[in-house]
């Protein structure tokens, strides 16, 4: 018996709703994480600091973070609408 235990995407096999949202949130998030260090580094090894423009990237990682946050709510509402079907009555 096959069993869905969170691995790739549904029994059909196509991913879930919200994977998506979810794997480009990650990688929105790590691209603020990293310009956030490279924003910050020079500040910290007293070297010339970068324009203030460059602080905004490091927003990225809060929007990273919504992002993949509403992949999640996206699966959970997809999971309850499926449990929901699958209820009798």
């Amino acid at each position: 018996m096959e069993t869905n235990d969170g691995g790739e995407g549904t029994p059909g096999g196509g991913p879930r709703p919200g994977d998506r949202l979810v794997r480009a949130g990650a990688v929105v998030f790590f691209v603020g994480a990293l310009a956030t260090l490279v924003t910050v580094a020079p500040l910290l090894l007293g070297a010339k600091p970068f324009p203030t423009y460059m602080f905004g990237l490091s927003m990225l990682m809060g929007v990273g973070f919504l992002v993949a946050g509403a992949g999640v709510l996206r699966s959970i509402a997809a999971q309850r609408r499926a449990a929901r079907a699958a209820m009798p009555g």
